[in-house]
């Protein structure tokens, strides 16, 4: 047993026993969230417990099992339809050039949020010994050039099981791009080893997706392991979820983004939390989220600023929103503010109605509507200028 298989098995709490022994009878009742528990099984790793401050928190919502999945109001088992997708066990296939790859049935720490709770946990429903039709599916199929290793955690499998995978998928060569979607640097990341560091790097371009969400869970442990990951050449991007007590507030987000780049992990996507049952008390509204772009657009750095995305109910793929920048557009010119609010003014193209007229006059320049009014009144241009509203 491998020392990280060994920290998960003797240190994990996976009963409702166990965290009523961690956190006292008064925070935990074991008969009232029974239902919840046998719905979607529980397991917190030592590093997720360290996470947790005080009973509350925002890691101890994402965890600790509450009555609240119990309460269905519009929830859906399978709120991205991705069984519909699936035309072998294992595969969803939904967007043209990539396909998802379910290679493990477990994680490290379950959150109690998952989108695949249904299966999650169940290795009957990610079967194990059903990747022969999986893999047959990826070759017959060379429109596929980028495949995405999920579950569970892909990570949750030993080394030689993952160099199994690699082997298998770069052996399709139109496959270009693998990648490994995980939180274990979050949950456990003493399962990003040397020797796993050292076999992946023969398997290349393979890029990994974290999932952190809330600055706290960037402890020294995580950033050391994710440390170990971009050393060993993968490239880490973001993905996180918006969830309601835990980080829908701008200024937490902000600092969850800048503490990331800090770890070279590129912000991804922000996630609107998906209409799963049993998850619905995370939700919050779309506005919240528009909220957090804007205070994040504009006001840092580029880097830092994740595309906002619904995941579309009934395996309609991921849609991005943004705030509503542009007030005006038509075929002279478009209307919009910038993120303190200015407004200013784009002129379209003219060279077709030009063109159109047999003129060869120079164009006008295209200036904000800002700036074109400085740029007025350091000329001293007299005369009367059109009202910008």
């Amino acid at each position: 047993m491998s020392e990280w298989q060994k920290i998960l098995r003797e240190g994990s709490i996976d009963t409702l026993e166990k965290l009523a022994e961690k956190f006292g009878a008064e925070n935990i009742d074991v008969e009232a969230l029974r239902p919840a528990f046998d719905n979607f099984q529980m397991r917190i790793t030592p590093a997720a417990l360290e996470q947790i401050k005080e009973v509350g928190d925002p890691m101890w919502q994402q965890y600790v099992p509450t009555v609240q999945e119990l309460d269905i109001v519009d929830g859906v088992i399978d709120s991205l339809d991705e069984d519909g997708d699936s035309p072998v066990p294992n595969i969803t296939h939904r967007y043209p050039d990539r396909a998802l790859f379910l290679v493990s049935p477990v994680c490290a720490t379950y959150c109690r949020f998952c989108t695949r709770r249904r299966k999650v946990g169940d290795p009957e429903k990610i079967p194990l010994n059903q990747f022969d039709s999986a893999f047959e599916y990826l070759r017959q199929h060379t429109e596929i050039r980028d495949v995405i290793m999920s579950g569970g955690d892909p990570m949750m499998l030993s080394d030689r099981r993952l160099e199994y995978f690699f082997q298998q998928l770069r052996a399709i060569p139109h496959i270009e791009i693998i990648r490994i979607g995980s939180r274990i640097t979050s949950h456990l990341p003493e399962r990003i080893t040397p020797e796993f560091c050292e076999m992946v790097q023969k398997y290349h371009p393979v890029y990994m997706n974290t999932h952190f969400n809330h600055p706290d869970e960037l402890t020294p442990a995580a950033v050391a392991s994710l440390d170990r990951l971009s050393k060993a050449g993968i490239p880490l991007g973001c993905q996180t979820v918006l969830l309601k007590g835990v980080n829908d507030d701008p200024k937490i987000m902000m600092e969850l983004m800048h503490r990331l780049l800090k770890a070279r992990v590129r912000p991804y996507y922000i996630y609107m939390a998906d209409q799963v049952a049993g998850g619905e008390h995370f939700r919050t509204q779309v506005q919240k989220g528009l909220e957090i772009i804007k205070a994040l657009r504009g006001w840092t750095s580029g880097l830092a600023v994740p595309h906002f995305v619904i995941d579309a109910p009934g395996g309609g793929g991921k849609v991005p929103l943004l705030p509503e920048y542009v007030e005006e557009i038509n075929d002279d010119e478009v209307v919009f503010r910038n993120y303190q609010g200015q407004r200013f003014t784009y002129k379209q193209p003219r060279q077709a109605a030009a063109a159109a007229c047999g003129s060869d006059q120079e164009q006008p320049d295209i200036v904000p509507i800002e700036i074109a009014a400085k740029h007025s009144r350091r000329k001293a241009v007299g005369g009367r200028r059109k009202g910008t509203g």
